[in-house]
């Protein structure tokens, strides 16, 4: 499959500030740091990869805590991402190869054969839109510049779960003792990807890939009025502050999850207007 430029991958690495790309006809910003109480590397990891001129994946993968080699896990599932694009031939559809790269990634971090998992999240852009695959806690949104949610995945968790059932609310989700507990991961002969329907990107939405670090540690509602609007780089800043201040001094009652925390943002760039003709 053709791709128009090398992908960029960020593995086991500390990048506290925004990495600005210029991708598929619009910018996408990365940041990805450890834990604050953290003594190895970061588990976490992101890609990007640019697919002709007006198409690209990106991706972010989140080594499952608590099971050992996650940032080997985590780096297995992107590279296999990026190779299964890489050598998918030209005439193989993107969501044939990120499908391939999926298994390829299972079969890899399985082979490890030490137990561990990772999960994955990636949103394929093209012409006529999105279209989500996921596997885990790790999640997806669609963001409007006026604040409407366009797209929100479910977490592949017993909260995820229960939140999109209605059996619990949001906020509880963030304070519950089973947060933590992932039942879909890459990693598991059992692994299953959620693909979602494509969905038509208008040119100021927002599109946010993050991993749990981001999404336990912010409301869903604050994650939005933060990347709604302005400069994508301040949105990401903004962020990377926010997760970071609940993390090392969380204001009473506020979630507060101390874990690696990785983003991806992107947003088309706007279209040029055609200029006017000279008036006669």
């Amino acid at each position: 499959m053709r791709t128009t430029a090398p992908a960029r991958t960020f593995l086991e690495a500390e990048h506290p500030k925004p990495v600005q790309v210029d991708v598929a006809g619009g910018t996408a910003v990365v940041f990805s740091t450890k834990s604050p109480e953290r003594e190895g590397p970061n588990e976490d990891a992101a890609l990007v990869i640019p697919v002709g001129p007006r198409r690209a994946l990106l991706a972010v993968a989140d080594g499952a805590g608590g099971m050992p080699l996650g940032a080997k896990a985590a780096r297995l599932a992107v590279r296999a991402l990026a190779g299964a694009v890489r050598d998918a031939d030209d005439d193989v559809r993107i969501r044939t190869a990120v499908l391939d790269g999926f298994e390829r990634a299972n079969d890899a971090v399985m082979d490890l054969k030490v137990g561990a998992a990772t999960t994955l999240a990636v949103v394929e852009l093209g012409r006529a839109g999105i279209r989500t695959y996921h596997v885990g806690d790790s999640g997806i949104l669609v963001v409007g510049q006026r604040g409407r949610i366009k797209l929100q995945t479910v977490a592949h968790s017993l909260t995820g779960y229960a939140v999109e059932a209605g059996f619990l609310e949001p906020e509880a989700a963030l304070h519950h003792d089973d947060n933590c507990v992932v039942l879909n991961l890459v990693g598991s002969a059992d692994m299953r990807i959620e693909l979602g329907s494509v969905l038509a990107l208008s040119p100021r939405d927002t599109v946010v890939v993050a991993s749990d670090g981001v999404l336990d540690n912010l409301r869903i509602e604050e994650i939005v009025e933060m990347v709604r609007c302005g400069p994508l780089l301040v949105a990401a800043e903004r962020l990377l502050a926010a997760c970071h201040a609940r993390m090392e001094d969380p204001d009473e009652g506020a979630p507060s999850k101390p874990d690696d925390a990785t983003v991806v943002l992107y947003r088309p760039k706007p279209r040029a207007k055609p200029e006017r003709a000279a008036a006669l």
